[in-house]
């Protein structure tokens, strides 16, 4: 996938924290391995035990200057941070459009380690997140790479916009009202499992729309990756992966063949309205 050369790039949608040396707090890796695996893609920081904080670096948030850095499509064609910048904006534009009146701009917020949100303090180790206290997505960058290291995805720029676009699903939903409140429990079936199969598929709408003011042509084999992406995270393949056995009564997110299916309706119809999770049989 490539940006238009001439696209136009609003770094002003994105917050940098990360770089500037980090302090060490100690600790082991175990509970990162944990936090990774129970908060991906939607966790909620506020929930996180304080003695599993340990064993993180915290950057100190001299982030470097993306409005002279990321401009143009060609700047996300050779930066990482760039081309998050410009999922960003083509996410942000297409919703923006859909909603119209009812959508309110999100910022996104880079970040090395730890950072402070109005879900309370969170680590690297919790993975990419919506906050709805703030109404801000947080992300280390470095989760790409633990995508495909640690999770066995393809990666690629769509894995990569997969995962921007499942946060702001989850900004949609806060602004829609289906976010609720309270606990939403885990199993096959629960809440939870509906409301991140749902941000999924509202992934899936926007990449049918992507090409409109951004991108290039999206091809058969970068719609992969995404799809590749969201298998890699499913609750089955994950405690597949880390337990040994899959128990479906603890599932948060949904399965792999879920989240694919999911992403794949929202990608193949380009429709929110049949993103409808909540009223579907899993």
């Amino acid at each position: 996938m490539t940006f238009r050369r001439g696209a136009r790039l609003n770094p002003g949608q994105v917050r940098d924290l990360r770089g500037g040396g980090a302090l060490a707090l100690g600790g082991g890796l175990g509970g990162v391995i944990l936090l990774v695996v129970v908060m991906l893609l939607g966790g909620d920081p506020s929930q996180i035990p304080s003695e599993l904080l340990n064993g993180t670096t915290v950057g100190t948030g001299q982030g470097s200057d993306l409005e002279q850095e990321c401009k143009t499509g060609e700047d996300a064609n050779q930066r990482e941070d760039c081309r998050i910048v410009g999922f960003v904006n083509a996410v942000q534009d297409y919703w923006s459009e859909e909603l119209g009146g009812g959508y309110r701009l999100a910022p996104t917020t880079f970040y090395t380690g730890s950072v402070s949100t109005g879900c309370g303090q969170a680590t690297s180790a919790v993975g990419p997140f919506y906050c709805p206290e703030d109404a801000n997505v947080y992300i280390d960058l470095g989760f790409f790479d633990e995508l495909k290291s640690r999770f066995g995805a393809e990666g690629g720029p769509l894995a990569e916009a997969y995962v921007i676009a499942h946060e702001y699903g989850h900004h949609i939903q806060d602004l829609t009202g289906q976010l609720g409140g309270g606990s939403t429990g885990t199993g096959a079936k629960s809440q939870s499992v509906r409301i991140e199969l749902q941000a999924d598929c509202y992934a899936g709408v926007w990449a049918n729309h992507a090409e409109e003011q951004y991108l290039e042509p999206i091809t058969t084999t970068q719609i992969g990756q995404a799809i590749d992406a969201a298998q890699a995270v499913g609750d089955d393949r994950i405690q597949k992966e880390t337990q040994g056995h899959v128990n479906p009564e603890q599932w948060t997110h949904g399965s792999s063949a879920q989240r694919q299916e999911w992403f794949r309706r929202g990608w193949q119809t380009g429709d929110p309205n049949q993103c409808d999770t909540f009223g579907a049989e899993l």
